[in-house]
């Protein structure tokens, strides 16, 4: 008896454990999120898994990174992560490693592709460096609105979420110009000099990477601007004319999906404040440079004032 208990213990000390899941002949099973080291895909029971993105859509605030993931989510081979991420750009999310930020994406068939939204991370000087040590092939998709506007949209949300929370605010002219000057301070204007964070994002990426969408042409007719995101994606057409129509109510287009409609949050679309006719003109003088360096930049230009 004492040897065949020693033979079954050897026998199992020999034995090779057993994996989780079925090998394959594309190599070792799929990690499951619940492991802190894993960094690939966590699979589900239905055939489904969670995988990292192969699509970011990296800005700009108040670009019309919400519009455009929701349109991109018309696709059937496209799966969007509901909210925003922040794991490149903020230290808290980042530390938490890979097996964290892969916890975050939604589930997604074999066949679909990943995509992810958070518009902080276009003019944060660390993201790009980041983002290429854990896929320099990525596609990243860039929105942007003529800078002026984008300001003034930055401007309305923080004004409306002061006023949501009892704060005071202050008025649109004291935060734009200082001492008769454009307030270089305001952290708005950093964020519309495109150029800048461009060329940090092409130390790292080249420009075929980067499809930039022409975000106040996706608000006045979205098909054409989002036919082109196909292009670039390389996605089977699918989009057409069909999936939008505009709300006469709500001011803007919305998205009709398999018979079923359904418009962006009613944050979307506020009016900009009224700004004095001589500090929309300082603007528009400020950004004339800093714009046309962009063009050159992308290689194309914009209907910007």
């Amino acid at each position: 008896m004492a040897a065949m208990l020693l033979g079954l213990l050897l026998f199992a000390m020999q034995s090779p454990p057993i994996p989780s899941r079925p090998m394959t002949d594309e190599g070792p099973p799929l990690p499951s999120t619940s492991s802190p080291t894993d960094n690939g895909a966590s699979s589900h029971p239905n055939g489904t898994l969670q995988q990292l993105p192969q699509i970011i859509i990296i800005g700009v605030r108040k670009g019309g990174t919400r519009a455009l993931i929701e349109m991109l989510s018309l696709h059937s081979t496209v799966a969007a992560a509901q909210n925003e991420v922040h794991f490149f750009d903020w230290e808290s999310h980042f530390q938490k490693g890979f097996p964290w930020y892969l916890s975050q994406m939604p589930y997604a068939f074999p066949d679909q592709l990943t995509v992810e939204k958070t518009p902080a991370y276009f003019t944060s000087s660390k993201v790009p460096k980041r983002m290429y040590e854990m896929n320099p092939d990525i596609k990243l998709l860039l929105i942007l609105r003529d800078p002026t506007e984008r300001v003034l949209s930055d401007y309305t949300q923080v004004f409306y979420n002061r006023l949501q929370k009892h704060k005071r605010y202050q008025p649109i002219e004291s935060v734009l110009v200082k001492d008769g000057e454009i307030n270089l301070g305001y952290k708005a204007l950093n964020r519309s000099l495109y150029y800048v964070h461009m060329q940090n994002w092409l130390q790292y990426f080249p420009l075929k990477s980067i499809h930039v969408v022409d975000g106040d042409e996706l608000i006045r007719d979205p098909f054409p601007e989002m036919k082109k995101v196909e292009t670039f994606l390389k996605l089977e057409p699918q989009l057409n004319g069909s999936n939008f129509y505009f709300n006469k109510t709500k001011g803007f287009y919305c998205l009709r999906d398999h018979g079923q409609e359904r418009c962006l949050h009613d944050s979307k679309g506020r009016a900009h404040p009224h700004v004095a006719p001589a500090i929309l003109q300082k603007l528009y003088k400020f950004f004339h440079e800093p714009n046309k360096k962009f063009f050159e930049l992308v290689g194309r230009t914009f209907n910007w004032k």
